[in-house]
């Protein structure tokens, strides 16, 4: 795990390594007693979800299928799981 500290008004990008590619920014926005509230902005089609609703987006979807023997004759449906981040979203939560 990655730990970074970071003040009100600061901010991490995550991805976003060359222009083509897809980035999230936090910003811290205000720190009071116990509770930070975080902003997210990035590309719509980054989603972006409360630790708590992705795991039960995770729980309702199938598994992937075994990988069958050593000799690579199994097989996986080739969905990759996005990276997700936890937060509000900017709405965008479910």
């Amino acid at each position: 795990m990655l730990v970074l500290s970071r003040k009100r008004e600061e901010s991490v990008v995550v991805g976003g390594s060359s222009a083509s590619a897809q980035m999230v920014k936090v910003t811290v926005l205000e720190i009071r007693g116990g509770q930070v509230t975080l902003g997210f902005e990035g590309n719509k089609d980054v989603p972006v979800y409360r630790e708590e609703v992705w795991e039960r987006i995770q729980a309702s979807q199938p598994r992937d299928p075994p990988l069958g023997d050593l000799h690579g004759t199994g097989s996986r449906n080739g969905n990759g799981t996005a990276a997700v981040l936890s937060g509000t979203g900017n709405g965008r939560s479910l």
